[in-house]
């Protein structure tokens, strides 16, 4: 009698990666985009110069200034020349693009081919590139907003009208600034994710982030409340300070409050990576 013997080759499964992996997996990828690191240093140079700039335009304007100005120049200007509205709108413009970068990057150099082939789940790995870009670009903006801070009121306290950090309202401009970093990065990467074309992408975050509120006005409600949606107006209004923030509030017809500014600069990001997460599994390569 002959007894016959199957023999089964089981074939041990490959462990899945864990979100672990797929961060440390997206910073080499970030980090080896040299693009990136060039980015990342020049915008944090240019920004931290811009204020340098106004703090010592104001140092040596400050023998020409009338009585009044030198009398209410603390803490409004003094503040204002650590952190200026231009330098906030050229940090909105850097971050945006390194965020399209380090997903267009992948998209042109084909590399995104080979990471969904090793990771089909592309929800999980976009989510890991976002969650590491939101760390770095949060780290770049704490620096940057630190490093402006003290370089500028170094400037202004050789003339006697340097503030210090615990002035009520200075933490809370400066949080959000340093938030402002990481929500235009994160807008930036769902536009790379929606457009897949450098080019396109970085004018599409110009012209959403930078554009698209110069078309609403103070002057109508709806106008208003399209206008605090942008991000850069609710930067501003978190950026004054108390000492000046009702004057500033009795100039607008319809102002703005310091929890919706806080909820915008909560919810694009939100939103960006939402709207990024449905697209990359949806659509074809």
């Amino acid at each position: 009698m002959t007894t016959l013997t199957y023999v089964r080759n089981f074939e041990a499964a490959e462990p899945a990666a864990r979100f672990r992996d797929l961060l440390a997996s997206e910073w080499l990828k970030l980090w080896s985009l040299r693009s990136l690191r060039w980015a990342t240093g020049l915008g944090a140079l240019i920004v931290v110069a811009i204020n340098a700039n106004a703090a010592f335009a104001d140092y040596s304007n400050w023998p020409h200034y009338s009585q009044q100005i030198k009398d209410n120049f603390v803490p409004a200007w003094s503040y204002e020349s650590s952190f200026t509205d231009i330098s906030a709108l050229v940090m909105m413009l850097f971050t945006g693009a390194i965020g399209t970068v380090a997903v267009v990057g992948e998209y042109g150099s084909g590399m995104v081919r080979t990471s969904f082939a090793a990771v089909p789940a592309r929800r999980s790995l976009l989510a890991a590139k976002a969650a590491v870009l939101t760390a770095l670009m949060l780290v770049f903006g704490i620096l940057v907003t630190a490093g402006s801070f003290w370089v500028s009121q170094a400037i202004l306290s050789g003339r006697g009208v340097g503030i210090s950090v615990t002035e009520p309202g200075i933490m809370r401009g400066m949080l959000a600034s340093a938030v402002l970093a990481p929500a235009c990065a994160l807008v930036g990467m769902s536009l790379g994710v929606l457009i897949r074309h450098s080019a396109t992408a970085t004018g599409s975050v110009i012209a959403l982030l930078l554009l698209v509120p110069l078309f609403f006005t103070e002057d109508r409600y709806w106008s208003a409340v399209f206008k605090h949606a942008m991000l850069h107006d609710a930067w501003r209004y978190l950026h004054k300070i108390p000492a000046i923030d009702g004057a500033f509030k009795a100039q607008l017809p319809y102002p703005s409050t310091p929890g919706g500014a806080w909820l915008v600069l909560a919810l694009w990001p939100v939103v960006a990576v939402v709207v990024a997460l449905v697209v990359v599994d949806r659509r074809d390569l």
